[in-house]
């Protein structure tokens, strides 16, 4: 018997199977460009391409590769993106449930309907197996008011949700209770600031275990700048492309979503091709230094708000892999007691890899995510395996 975890996107699904109780991990993958010619199977080391017109077809042929290998799941988590105000842990999905991500669809149009397609595929694909929802917004449940409310007129919360929700939370859950672990203390007695910088990048103040400010707000598109996405702008940018430009609301959440951030900025929204660019581009050059900038402004803030620091996480495939990135966004910040090694910081990729200098105030860490162990665990926990112990 295993857990399967799905992360269902809008053209491809990642999979990860667990031995119970061991949590091993026994196949993994990831079905891509669903809905084209391209559609690939990506299995352990092994690829074929397939035939996956939509994601019925597309979770049909994941299937059949567990039931070839004899995995069968006991239980299917899935990465929920948006759950509200509702959801502050995971969950058992029921009908009441799959309702309330349903209806959290206003609050992230571009992900909980291809969550909600994924649960109930799962749901007839593995009838007998239990159905858990995990969700990015939970861990940032803890946010205080001062933290999480728009200065906006109060019925806009109370009437239509518009507030902070914060996303990545499952990553930025993973690598805390990683970093406590490393340093051989309490997370509970610990001050963090996570960075999970990919394609989608967010800031996490964590106080003793807690979510306390996140650069994520009602949507994705707020904070840090992402690889297609604008981060932090003035809203009367938008009025002013409104009256303007006369722009429908589509084509703006197309531009703010798809056609900003690095890729608004030099054409490029992979990083690594912006390293490239930026050996002949003065745009690619703006984009890295606007990135690492935006980056370091939030650890000041979140510096502010914990008061005092404990560790300095990178995490994400650009804070895990990008020394020079890391470096860039720690210049500067020695006097606030954050001294990168350098020689540590071209190291290798590790599961945590110290990059902090001795004389260092804080510890700087980059730690390997990994948000579908993260729901394995939290499925244990849920489900009362008594051979595991809760996620700390």
């Amino acid at each position: 018997m295993t857990y399967l975890v799905l992360n269902c996107g809008s053209s491809s699904i990642k999979f990860e199977s667990f031995a119970v109780p061991s949590l091993r991990s026994r196949l993994r993958g990831q079905l891509e460009a669903i809905g084209t010619a391209r559609a690939r199977l990506r299995w352990n080391r092994e690829e074929r391409p397939v035939t996956a017109a939509d994601h019925d077809q597309a979770l049909t042929l994941i299937a059949e590769r567990l039931a070839r290998e004899g995995l069968r799941p006991r239980a299917v988590g899935h990465r929920v993106v948006h759950g509200g105000e509702r959801f502050h842990r995971p969950v058992v999905v029921d009908d009441a449930v799959l309702a309330a991500i349903e209806a959290a669809t206003p609050l992230a149009p571009l992900h909980n309907p291809v969550n909600v397609a994924g649960i109930r595929l799962a749901r007839r694909l593995w009838p007998e197996a239990d159905q858990i929802a995990a969700f990015d917004t939970a861990f940032h449940q803890t946010l205080p008011p001062r933290a999480f409310r728009y200065a906006v007129p109060t019925p806009w919360y109370r009437d239509h949700g518009v507030r902070r929700y914060g996303f990545h939370g499952l990553s930025h859950a993973h690598v805390a209770k990683k970093a406590a672990r490393f340093l051989g203390r309490p997370l509970a007695r610990l001050r963090l600031i996570v960075l999970h910088l990919g394609n989608g990048a967010s800031a996490c103040a964590i106080e003793n275990g807690r979510s306390v400010d996140t650069s994520m707000g009602m949507t994705p598109l707020e904070g840090l700048v992402m690889g297609s996405r604008c981060g932090d702008l003035d809203p009367g940018v938008l009025l002013h492309l409104l009256r303007q430009r006369q722009l429908s609301p589509e084509a703006l959440e197309r531009a703010l979503n798809h056609a900003s951030g690095l890729r608004g900025l030099c054409g490029h929204s992979d990083m690594r091709a912006v390293h490239r660019a930026a050996a002949t581009d003065p745009d690619a050059r703006l984009a890295l230094e606007l990135f690492s900038y935006r980056v370091r402004k939030y650890i000041g803030a979140y510096l502010a708000v914990l008061g005092r620091l404990d560790a300095l996480i990178f995490t994400g495939g650009i804070g895990e892999n990008d020394a020079e990135i890391r470096a860039a966004c720690l210049e500067g910040l020695e006097a606030f007691g954050l001294v990168l090694d350098p020689a540590r910081n071209r190291q290798p990729r590790a599961d945590v890899l110290p990059l902090h200098a001795p004389e260092s105030k804080a510890a700087i860490l980059a730690i390997v995510t990994d948000e579908a162990r993260e729901i394995a665990e939290n499925m244990a926990a849920l489900l009362n395996d008594p051979t595991l112990e809760p996620p700390s």
